[in-house]
């Protein structure tokens, strides 16, 4: 088969593209390479650099595609706060323009990477695909606009659809931006570093981690099989971890001592994610094979600071 996938030197978008062309499938890359590293992608990768937005270098790219992976984005909770009409222009305008040069050309399927962030606070926990989202953020009220969207329109115009809500992924090479870090790799650096681990509140709040290649391999089970036409399927590891259980589980790996500071708890997101994952055990023969703790350990193996102190 011949992919595109937007987004394609990103966290996820480079071992999904890594493993496409492993398996024998050509594929195409696009990234405008504001965050996006072109040195994790195989050579095998046909990776152009461009914007979402731009339909011409669209309608090229998507020339004998046979499915599309739609991961470009802004991903940065705080910054969306800031900037959300740059969010509304990149994640809700980007995905319009993709279905609209899909449309076009004739590409029948696309698989879109939600986030699980479109829930918000949710009383009942796991989470089902069912419950009606609360998104608490510009970014998650992008993602959630995104996959209006992509429903929508792939029902009028007859395009295969499957929308994969992602919760909190993780792993080697993790983007660590300046503010704002995701948990698990601030967690690591300060680890590393000796430094100062800082926890928001009693670290109680809790979140659903998913080791990057669990959600690779949910990504390339959904452009091939069947029976998942405008489906939406949680990818997460079913589990809930709190702040807390990180950062003991990152010292004990690391063999690091760092200094824990609680400080006062601001309303930065839900206090409670975990993955009701049925629905991808039943249509992508999802199982996460990668614990948490075997998890951490491969990540922190990849940072020449671990080997340092080990």
């Amino acid at each position: 088969m011949r992919f595109l996938i937007t987004g394609a030197a990103g966290f996820l978008g480079a071992p999904l593209a890594n493993s496409l062309v492993s398996d024998g499938h050509s594929v195409v890359g696009l990234d405008d390479l504001s965050t996006g590293d072109p040195d994790r992608l195989s050579s095998d990768v046909h990776l152009v650099r461009g914007d979402i937005n731009d339909r011409p270098k669209l309608w090229t790219l998507l020339q004998g595609v046979d499915c599309v992976y739609h991961l470009a984005a802004r991903v940065i909770v705080p910054e969306s706060v800031l900037y959300p009409r740059e969010y509304n222009l990149v994640n809700v305008g980007g995905t319009v323009t993709l279905m609209e040069a899909m449309r076009d050309v004739g590409v029948k399927r696309v698989v879109f990477i939600s986030s699980g962030s479109i829930y918000g606070n949710q009383h009942n926990q796991p989470m089902k695909e069912t419950l009606r989202p609360q998104p608490r953020s510009p970014y998650a009220v992008s993602k959630l606009a995104a996959e209006y969207y992509i429903r929508t329109i792939g029902e009028l115009w007859k395009i295969e659809t499957v929308i994969l809500r992602v919760f909190n992924a993780y792993g080697p090479e993790q983007r660590l931006p300046p503010a704002h870090a995701p948990v698990i790799p601030y967690c690591i650096k300060q680890a590393l570093d000796n430094g100062t681990i800082v926890i928001h509140g009693e670290g109680k709040q809790t979140r659903d981690y998913v080791f990057m290649d669990d959600v690779v391999n949910a990504a390339i089970r959904a452009s091939s099989v069947s029976d998942v036409n405008r489906l939406i399927i949680n990818v997460g590891s079913g589990r809930e971890t709190s702040v807390n259980e990180i950062v003991r589980l990152v010292t004990e790996l690391s063999g690091t001592k760092p200094e824990i500071v609680h400080n006062q708890h601001h309303d930065s997101g839900p206090s409670r994610m975990c993955a009701d994952i049925s629905l991808a055990q039943k249509k992508l023969g999802y199982r996460p094979s990668v614990s948490l703790r075997e998890g951490l350990l491969k990540t922190m193996q990849q940072d020449k600071r671990f080997h340092e102190k080990n």
